[in-house]
């Protein structure tokens, strides 16, 4: 299978939407002779946000250690292949391809979804690389997601808030109990600081009601004096998740117990449009704040920013909660312009562009219907002293970072259906 069939077979799944529930990739996964069996140790991370950043910090972790990494997270920015990881590196094609093919094989019905393909691919892609330690990303929520199928050693939660609620819950118990499900009888748990603090003691609950061998509650401090290569503070809360699991690895015997190496691959570890800051005169930075918590912490850290004037390119998935991303953000704009990705997913920038309006009244705000075209327009009303924040969907930040550095994107826009499509239902 070529990349570009490999793609077009991807995206013909989308139709079937998300369907929620465990066991056809249970099916799948023995039809293809259990690949996620063959790793030393497994690891599953799920969390409202952080998830990215605390695989990344893991995989660095464990790497500086000697441990040869497998991870599967999504979505991506720019190229599929950036959701398969081997010692920190992408996926090539050929192997993507051959994994597509054995997938395809095992389900002549076609009956699995998009992220199931996906999740499937990971399993081979990984076993045949031979990786010591696989790291798998929740995509949606934890109870029903299909990384769920395969059993990890040790699972975390970096933290609950609000998102997804159509498909999770409209409150922070209901969804804790959605990503807390991942937790098993014999596992060890971690849990995370990464998100409300009221949701602590609900996970730590769940987690000793499955049966747990151990529970491992996170604290920043975890981390002191550590420097880290991301910025923003709420990266020591994912950094100290990674670092968590990393340690019971290593307390079960799956990896060597290697502090100053872990301390090593902590401060260099780093993650594509979290808080990255692309360009100067003016700085550009992009960050995929995509629901109301990680905008604030984006705010708390544009609070500290002296660069000015401040100017926003935003562009929000339409099933999020776009006044909650644009209202902390907001009022410590300059200018702002409103955008969206070129993708059915996205919110009209006009209604983005009246949250903003109502968050600041007093603020300039404009349209524009390419992200590449409002980055365009906010450099220029920023200046050379000034800067421009380009957030709200991770959709947005890979057309960004296309766009302002020239990197090459898939022939096919290729993004997760949450949001469009639910158990093959247009929402």
């Amino acid at each position: 299978m070529t990349y570009r069939a490999l793609l077009e077979w991807l995206y013909g799944a989308r139709r079937a939407g998300v369907k929620l529930e465990l066991s056809r990739m249970a099916a799948h996964l023995e039809r293809l002779g259990h690949p996620e069996r063959r790793f030393r140790a497994t690891a599953q991370v799920a969390g409202t946000n952080g998830k990215g950043s605390t695989v990344a910090y893991l995989e660095a972790a464990l790497g500086e250690a000697g441990v040869v990494t497998g991870a599967f997270s999504s979505p991506h920015l720019l190229r599929f292949c950036e959701r398969f990881r081997v010692a920190g590196v992408a996926a090539d094609e050929s192997a993507l391809g051959a994994a597509g093919e054995r997938v395809r094989a095992a389900d002549p019905g076609g009956e699995l979804t998009f992220f199931e393909r996906a999740t499937a691919m990971a399993a081979v892609v990984l076993a045949e690389a031979n990786v010591d330690v696989a790291i798998f990303e929740v995509g949606l929520g934890g109870r029903f997601d299909a990384t769920t199928a395969i059993i990890a050693d040790v699972a975390a939660v970096t933290g609950v808030a609000l998102d997804h609620q159509a498909y999770l819950g409209d409150t922070i118990p209901a969804i804790a109990a959605e990503k807390a499900a991942i937790f098993r009888r014999g596992q060890r748990a971690v849990i995370g600081c990464g998100g409300e603090p009221c949701a602590v003691p609900l996970l730590r609950a769940a987690a000793a009601a499955a049966g747990v061998d151990s529970i491992d509650v996170v604290d920043p401090s975890r981390v002191a004096g550590i420097p880290l290569a991301m910025a923003g503070e709420h990266q020591r809360a994912n950094a100290a998740c990674a670092l968590a699991v990393a340690e019971n690895l290593a307390s079960m015997g799956a990896v060597r117990h290697d502090a100053a190496a872990f301390a090593r691959g902590l401060s260099r570890a780093t993650v594509r449009a979290r808080l990255e800051r692309v360009a100067t005169a003016p700085a550009i930075v992009v960050d995929g704040a995509h629901n109301p918590h990680a905008a604030q912490a984006l705010a708390r850290w544009l609070a500290t920013a002296a660069d000015r004037p401040l100017w926003a390119v935003c562009g929000v998935a339409a099933d999020k909660d776009i006044a909650g991303v644009v209202a902390p953000v907001a009022p410590l704009c300059d200018g702002w312009i409103a955008t969206g990705a070129n993708n059915p997913r996205a919110a009209d920038p006009a209604i983005v562009a009246g949250a903003a309006r109502r968050s600041n009244p007093l603020l300039e705000v404009t349209t524009c219907a390419s992200v590449g075209g409002a980055i365009d327009d906010a450099r220029a009303g920023a200046g050379e002293t000034g800067m421009v924040i380009v957030f709200g969907s991770l959709m947005v930040c890979g057309e960004a970072l296309a766009h302002i550095t020239g990197a090459a994107a898939d022939p096919i826009v290729l993004t997760d259906p949450v949001g469009a499509l639910i158990d093959g239902k247009s929402r």
